[in-house]
């Protein structure tokens, strides 16, 4: 497409321009092109659908899988594994890679999030559309539009392209995917709008992919595919950042110090070893490579990827079974560390339906739980005054604000089909956005008609005359009338929508049906007051999150009173604010993005807004080093769903497009599920914590056992013994604590935020200090089965028995040590020592792998092991001990520490 039709597409405010300057910008007129006219700018402009940008091939996402740290190290710790056991021993890399590849498939799957978001807004498009070329009205694929088209609209189509409306009639378009707009916006092709109105007040505009839902109207084509809003969604949806997890960069973190720390142990105890030699030959290099090699293996903890995948997948299964589906495994983990919930008001907070509210009927307020008498005329006049169908099985069809009204007239015991049966509609004056009214006449049983008129206050109050009051009909005063005026105030202050029902007798249905003729001397009936209601749990969910830290943000496309409203009936903001915490989509315009960082811990609520300043809003937090998930349903959410850190999507009225840029989706649409998914989160970051400082603690004792005993001259251990300690005692209990239950005030805590690590919260020191307990006593096993032996004057039996001694205990002091790790700073006993049965059989069964070795003939000769006797046992099983003993008063006096 030339460059100069481009900018015409992307930067004319055509809703601010006159219609003749519409027809100039896109050379057309209101008859539309001809034939061969829309077959040139077709190959000018392109076809009316979304583009997907470049894909790349299935094995160049799969080889980019391999760039992690984490796994290269893990590659390295495959083939070193297969090094040190002299190609015997496969098993250890043969898991490893199993895990590698595991993760590298999950991650190509992933990577097609973005594209199918793409691919789901393409979906979206109208398959057809009815245009008028040369004179004749055509109906053609949506596809083949071009910008100069002009459309014809109608009640149930989809918009087909981003179009500047030329005639509408009583047309009403539902946005909300869009703008997040609640009820259908009623349109007005001759209405006058400004240069800085938001997408959700340009009445004079119709958008891709949005409903049609009453009336019909007339659009010229202003723009098509990646120029219409929706194709600005896919771009942004495109070129959206894509986020590090804070699992993910906790885990490059690790991965980072692990390495280095592991390559400098090693060579250090090489060194050292190759100093110690009397002379330097073969054997003494090769046994010295061994040693270091076993050290590195032991060193790296190559089941903490297996066991954080199955952690977070364990995580996801809970999840689903509390309406949460993950649909990326680091997903769980973040939701523990957010710190921001940028939430959608449609739909998530709300229930998406219109509701009545109040009801001002016979002078009174009534609210909508209370019963209004028989044969209230209020009642009657807004199930008169309706076009609401109900279906066979029940459901209601219309507009959504009609069927609110029916729905509530069901509710209060009115039978509108019986009603309508005895008191037919014979007449009517439709909807008219100029007029704001609707009137339906019906004929009665004593041969006079029943005019039941159903509009906006301002405008209905104007054909008011008289007033129905405790069921007497009297004159309208002044004062009547400005007491009307005040109530309907009051409810519109309540962010309620408020129709006015009025009502007359007449005893002929004039010739010709006009307005003028037939809406006037009107008895007022009453006011209606109507709101999508926020969830029955929203209050309290958003309560808890608070408790927890975690501050909750509303952005919505509806009007700022509506937002305001609903955020105060939450509590997302406190009922007597009056500080002016809600910020509009045109007062965040006029902000520089300097501006805005500075302030936007000022704002809870955003109205009016639109995808661009939510992706902003997104980011802005983000800027402030906070974790944001980001709620939302519609297709204008998607780009910050995909922006933000995790992404929660709607399962029930969520589009596809919102579904596809997001991480989770909510089987529920209920915002209180995201709490319960928080609390998930929180514990699976608090059992990987666990985990890693199990695991670094256990291959610190190691590391420290190997290389002081380097240094002292020791053959403490041997590379086989070290490595199946490794593997037992880094697979089962690793694990078990990985799935242990939740400790108990979790979500009274503050959330982590993006600079908190595995290492946070004392679980650093912990690991050392642990890890360096562990090592001394078994070391002090060693050092106690040398100098007090079994067996006397045998050198070779008194080594052998200290050797099989170090490597009991370091096996045993790590399974004792997996009881500590159930809590940070909680005394066991607390948390409970045998509680979980998963736990108690993982320590039994690799109890078992460890004394099998040593106790069942034949394997403790392939693991250079002796048998030991009841006072050798008695030794190791006190050592091993006594690391719980320890860690229990470590953990005492920390306690005691913190009360003060």
């Amino acid at each position: 497409m030339p460059e100069e039709q481009k900018k015409v597409q992307e930067t004319t405010p055509f809703y601010n321009l006159p219609l003749t300057e519409v027809y100039e910008k896109v050379g057309s007129t209101d008859q539309g092109l001809s034939v061969n006219q829309a077959q040139e700018r077709l190959s000018e402009y392109g076809r009316n659908e979304l583009s997907s940008g470049k894909k790349k091939s299935l094995l160049v996402k799969f080889a980019e899988q391999f760039k992690d740290l984490m796994i290269i190290i893990l590659i390295v710790a495959a083939i070193l594994s297969v090094v040190t056991s002299g190609g015997h021993d496969i098993s250890d890399a043969l898991i490893i890679m199993a895990v590698v590849v595991i993760n590298a498939i999950f991650g190509v799957y992933q990577e097609g999030k973005a594209e199918a978001a793409i691919e789901a807004l393409k979906d979206m498009s109208s398959p057809a559309a009815r245009v008028k070329r040369d004179g004749h009205v055509l109906e053609i694929d949506s596809k083949d539009l071009v910008p100069g088209d002009v459309v014809l609209l109608e009640a149930g189509d989809v918009v087909p392209a981003d179009m500047r409306l030329i005639e509408s009639a009583s047309l009403k378009i539902e946005e909300a995917a869009l703008t997040g707009e609640s009820v259908p916006v009623e349109k007005d092709a001759r209405i006058e709008i400004s240069a800085d109105s938001g997408i959700g007040d340009r009445l004079n505009m119709a958008y891709q992919n949005a409903n049609v839902t009453y009336g019909r109207g007339t659009g010229i084509v202003i723009a098509t595919g990646m120029y219409t809003e929706v194709g600005k969604i896919a771009k942004m949806i495109e070129s959206a950042d894509e986020t590090e997890t804070p699992l993910k960069r906790n885990l490059n973190r690790l991965s980072r110090v692990l390495t280095w720390a592991i390559l400098g142990i090693a060579l250090v105890t090489f060194f050292v070893h190759i100093f110690r030699l009397d002379t330097i030959t073969q054997e003494g290099v090769l046994e010295g490579l061994m040693t270091s090699v076993a050290l590195a293996v032991a060193a790296i903890p190559e089941g903490l990827p297996a066991i954080v995948t199955i952690v977070l997948a364990i995580g996801t299964q809970v999840l689903a079974k509390r309406n949460s589906i993950v649909r990326k495994l680091p997903a769980v983990e973040t939701l523990g560390s957010t710190e921001i919930i940028a939430s959608d008001k449609t739909g998530t907070l709300t229930m998406n339906k219109m509701t009545v509210e109040k009801v001002l009927t016979n002078g009174k307020v009534v609210d909508r739980t209370e019963k209004l008498a028989d044969g209230d005329m209020t009642l009657r006049v807004m199930n008169f005054a309706n076009d609401t169908k109900i279906s066979q099985e029940g459901d209601f069809i219309g507009d959504p604000t009609e069927t609110a009204l029916v729905k509530f007239g069901q509710d209060q015991g009115f039978q509108i089909s019986s009603e309508l049966t005895a008191n037919p509609r014979v007449a009517e004056l439709p909807f008219d956005s100029d007029r704001k009214l609707m009137s339906t006449i019906h004929k009665l049983a004593d041969g006079r008609y029943f005019v039941a008129v159903k509009g906006a206050p301002d405008q209905l109050l104007k054909r008011v005359t008289k007033k129905l009051v405790n069921d007497e009909v009297s004159l309208l005063t002044a004062e009547d009338r400005n007491a009307i005026l005040a109530d309907n105030h009051a409810m519109a202050h309540e962010a309620l929508r408020v129709l006015m029902m009025a009502y007359k007798y007449i005893d002929t249905i004039p010739e010709e049906l006009t307005s003028e003729d037939l809406e006037n001397d009107l008895i007022f009936a009453g006011l209606v007051g109507m709101i999508d209601p926020e969830r029955p749990e929203a209050a309290e969910a958003v309560r808890v999150a608070k408790e927890a830290g975690i501050r909750p943000i509303m952005i919505t496309g509806d009007h700022q009173d509506t937002a305001e409203a609903i955020a105060k009936r939450l509590g997302i903001i406190s009922a007597d604010d009056s500080e002016g915490h809600v910020l509009t989509g045109a007062q965040l315009n006029e902000m520089t993005d300097d501006e805005f960082q500075k302030q936007v811990g000022n704002y809870s609520v955003y109205a009016r807004v639109s995808p661009e300043h939510k992706v902003r809003i997104v980011k802005a937090w983000q800027n402030e080093e906070k974790v944001v998930a980001m709620t939302g349903d519609g297709v204008n959410d998607a780009p910050a769903l995909k922006q933000a850190d995790i992404g929660i999507g709607m399962g029930i009225t969520g589009t596809e497009v919102s579904k596809g840029a997001s991480d989770m989706v909510l089987a529920d649409d209920n915002f209180a599920t995201i709490i319960v998914a928080v609390e998930e989160g929180r514990k699976v970051f608090a059992n990987i914590q666990k985990t890693i400082q199990y695991l670094l603690s256990a291959n610190t004792a190691e590391v420290l056992t190997i290389f002081i005993a380097t240094l002292a001259g020791w053959d403490v251990m041997l590379p086989v013994q070290l490595l199946w300690i490794n593997l037992v005692t880094d697979t089962f209990p690793a694990i078990a604590l990985g799935v242990e239950p939740n400790e108990p005030g979790v979500m009274k805590e503050k959330p982590r935020g993006k600079k908190a690590s595995f290492f946070s919260g004392g679980v650093l020191s912990s690991t050392i200090y642990q890890g360096i307990t562990q090592a001394f006593l078994t070391l002090g096993v060693y050092g106690l089965a040398l100098a007090y032996p079994a067996h006397p004057g045998n050198y070779t039996m008194i080594h052998q028995d200290a050797l099989t001694m170090s490597f009991a205990t370091l096996g045993l002091i790590q399974l004792f040590h997996a009881f500590n790790v159930k809590s940070l700073h909680q005394s066991i006993f607390k948390v409970g020592v045998f509680k979980s049965k998963t736990f108690n059989l993982s320590i039994l069964v690799s109890f078992i792998l460890l004394a099998a070795v040593i106790m069942v003939p034949g394997l403790n000769d392939i693991f250079h092991v002796s048998h030991l006797d009841f006072y050798q046992w008695g030794m190791v099983l006190a050592a091993s001990v006594s690391v719980v003993i320890i860690v229990e008063i470590v953990k005492f006096i920390q306690r005691k520490m913190i009360k003060n």
